[in-house]
């Protein structure tokens, strides 16, 4: 789980074109921080909420009965018939896709 939380933020941080080095300014962690909580890391939770900040981002629980519909809105409606391995794999590969899109 960790190791899938620490992708989503570095794919998210090329995705707005940002380099760890970025990071200093947006949130105050030196590359080489951000560098290792990239890599191995096990950040905070007050940490992880201001990186998630920095990348223009949310952090958020989501219920396990809501997460079939939380995924389904963020996949798109065409993804309904989808099984819930397929979406949460289609998200794990590209967790931002789509997100910007109107309908």
């Amino acid at each position: 789980m960790m190791d899938d939380l620490l992708f989503q933020l570095k794919k998210r941080r090329l995705a707005l074109g940002l380099k760890q080095n970025d990071m200093l300014m947006r949130v105050g962690i030196s590359r080489q921080q951000y560098q290792r909580l990239e890599s191995k890391g096990n950040p905070r939770l007050d940490t992880l909420a201001l990186i998630t900040k920095g990348l223009n981002s949310e952090l958020m629980i989501v219920p396990q009965e809501k997460l079939n519909a939380v995924l389904a809105v963020l996949e798109g409606d065409d993804d309904k018939h989808k099984t819930e391995e397929q979406i949460r794999k289609s998200l794990s590969d590209d967790p931002w896709q789509n997100i910007l899109e109107d309908d």
